[in-house]
């Protein structure tokens, strides 16, 4: 299919490269898995991991025109395997980790927060290591960060330590489980 995107004064889309690299690291544990994509946009990566056997994708979105994109993508595919969650994504977090729970599930959690460099970010990438330090354990299987590949991350967030690091030119994409 093909996905519908928001504006890119707004979000901004995964590569391609990237997407592939993230997808042949979980090609096969991902399968009736739960992935949560928080800062979602237009939902490519919950998406493609629902085409290649996840069982529930839960976005996060804070953009309102995104959120229509993306709700427009989840309709032409299987809208009862997909839940959105609108709003910040440091306020939304609280719902869904009650969603995992209530699941009785842990989750491949993406998370591609917009560049830090955009005005009202500066402190984005602050908020997300807070907000994984934050994470239960037995809520998340494995953390996978989008990010500018001039941030150095550190090895361990909270309780969750970074097994790799992936460089796509300006972008990378750091594991920590």
């Amino acid at each position: 299919k093909t996905l519908r995107l928001p504006s890119k004064e707004t979000t901004r889309s995964s590569k391609a490269i990237v997407l592939e690299s993230f997808f042949n690291t979980v090609q096969f544990d991902i399968i009736d898995a739960v992935v949560v994509e928080v800062f979602s946009g237009s939902g490519s990566i919950g998406l493609e991991a629902l085409s290649r056997g996840a069982k529930k994708i839960l976005f996060m979105e804070k953009d309102r025109d995104a959120v229509k994109t993306l709700r427009q993508n989840i309709a032409q595919t299987d809208p009862n395997a997909c839940e959105v969650f609108e709003g910040d994504s440091f306020v939304t977090i609280v719902q869904v980790k009650k969603r995992l729970e209530t699941l009785g599930e842990s989750a491949f959690v993406y998370v591609d927060p917009p560049f830090s460099y955009r005005e009202g970010m500066e402190d984005i990438y602050d908020k997300m290591l807070n907000l994984i330090a934050s994470f239960p354990l037995e809520l998340a299987k494995l953390f996978i960060i989008e990010h500018m590949s001039t941030l150095e991350l550190p090895e361990s967030i909270g309780r969750y330590n970074r097994i790799k690091t992936k460089k796509f030119g300006k972008t990378s994409l750091s594991y920590y489980a």
